[in-house]
């Protein structure tokens, strides 16, 4: 990856205008992006009650529902001095940590709500960086404003990866680095309707995989083939792909003991690595 630079148009000034507080537009957006957002808006405080805890004890630098350290993983590298778009940052716990490892991070969220949180937060902190207010299938940036964009369970889950593979590879600058984690296909073929445990054994079609809707919100999925088309489509090559397993005596906030169990015999998370020719 060739050395952070501001861009052809300049820093990002987080006191200029990427307001979180500015107009979003819902006419704008998707349908599916709506009922995200209106979901969002209604569960992130309890979801930071929840899960905030969490967050703070990995540190915020660490993957997925089992928090699995970014130092064992090195999935971003050494990120001092680059720019970084975090795609769905939530309370922007990932982006206030790599301000303190020398990153220019920028954090992107559809949730006012969840927005709220990531302000407080970085106040706590004693840290400053600009928060947007967008939808991850279209974003109010300049193109080539970013070395890394990466996504721990955000945009990459909720947005049509279709509008916003194609987004991201606008915004990153020649070489730059697109890594995201999420749900695997293979866990997503095995919840029941009626449970959120996963069951050990197949109960949806892989293929025709993408909107996945739910009560109150809407998931997206793609085949592997799929995955990879669209990458190569959008000018990214592959550099990996990390299929997590969480430690035998691994706790999270998300999941239970059963769950855990089931991680360890099957994939249940993923990380995508791909970097832009």
């Amino acid at each position: 990856m060739k050395p952070s630079s501001p861009g052809p148009h300049g820093p990002l000034d987080p006191h200029g205008p990427l307001d979180p507080d500015g107009p979003l537009d819902p006419d704008g957006l998707s349908d599916h992006a709506r009922v995200n957002r209106g979901s969002w808006n209604a569960d992130s405080d309890q979801y930071q009650t929840d899960h905030g805890p969490q967050l703070a004890t990995s540190g915020g630098l660490a993957w997925g529902v089992w928090q699995i350290p970014e130092s064992e993983l090195g999935v971003l590298g050494d990120v001092r001095g680059l720019d970084i778009l975090e795609f769905g940052c939530g309370a922007a716990q990932w982006s206030i940590a790599l301000c303190g490892e020398g990153a220019r991070p920028v954090g992107l969220d559809l949730s006012e709500a969840q927005l709220a949180h990531a302000r407080r937060l970085m106040a706590e902190a004693g840290v400053d960086f600009p928060l947007v207010h967008a939808s991850a299938e279209s974003i109010p940036l300049p193109a080539e404003s970013f070395d890394i964009v990466f996504c721990d369970y955000g945009a990459t889950t909720f947005a049509d990866p279709y509008l916003w593979v194609p987004e991201t590879a606008r915004l990153l600058r020649s070489g730059g680095l697109l890594a995201f984690s999420g749900a695997t296909p293979l866990i997503q073929m095995c919840y029941p309707d009626d449970s959120d445990h996963p069951a050990d054994r197949l109960l949806r079609d892989y293929f025709g995989m993408h909107d996945l809707p739910y009560e109150g919100f809407v998931d997206f999925m793609l085949p592997y083939g799929e995955w990879i088309a669209l990458f190569r489509a959008n000018g990214f090559d592959i550099e990996g792909l990390l299929e997590l397993r969480p430690p035998a005596d691994a706790v999270s906030s998300y999941r239970d003991a059963t769950d855990r169990e089931w991680s360890r015999r099957w994939p249940a998370e993923q990380i995508w690595r791909v970097r832009r020719r």
